[in-house]
């Protein structure tokens, strides 16, 4: 005569059973929305004349979007180099071209007098993706705590780095 569990063997089986499948069913849709949302909308090109204010710029009417918007002309020209520190930064933000709005980056020029440096700085929400056109130079950052490491690079023409999303990093011109 086998034994016949008892009742609080049952109520405790079934508990256990509920909390495992109610666990499966909680890990299965935590994956399911562990992704980057699709935007809503092809792209939002900035309206520097809205009078709204919102915590970024507002769209432009879709149906006053233009070829212009997204273009950007006067990469081509050499910034100023005359100053401290040897160097200039030709940004190309939202402010210049309005299509790079909700887009999550920008660019820049960055030239070089001899021996001109780009100094320590961070970019704290964005990774960093440098391409040398013309001349060498000597590149590196430094990594977070504990480690503190430094990795430097002599860089060439057509030479592309990367600097991690806010981390201390640097460029100086070795070459002219």
């Amino acid at each position: 005569n086998p034994k016949q569990p008892n009742s609080y063997t049952t109520t405790f089986s079934l508990i256990m059973s509920r909390f495992l499948i109610y666990g499966l069913l909680l890990a299965t849709c935590s994956i399911a929305f562990a992704s980057d949302p699709s935007p809503l909308q092809d792209f939002c090109v900035a309206d520097a004349n809205s009078p709204v204010f919102v915590n970024g710029v507002v769209c432009k009417d879709a149906k006053l979007v233009k070829a212009d918007d997204f273009l950007f002309r006067g990469l081509q020209i050499m910034g100023n180099t005359s100053n401290d520190v040897g160097s200039n930064v030709t940004a190309v933000t939202v402010a210049e071209l309005a299509g790079l709005n909700t887009l999550g980056i920008s660019l820049a020029r960055i030239d070089f007098a001899p021996g001109g440096i780009n100094p320590p700085h961070t970019h704290p929400r964005a990774t960093e993706v440098l391409t040398v056109i013309e001349g060498s130079l000597l590149v590196g950052f430094v990594t977070s705590n504990p480690d503190n490491r430094l990795f430097t690079k002599a860089l060439e023409k057509g030479d592309v780095f990367v600097f991690p999303q806010g981390l201390i990093h640097f460029q100086k011109n070795m070459g002219y």
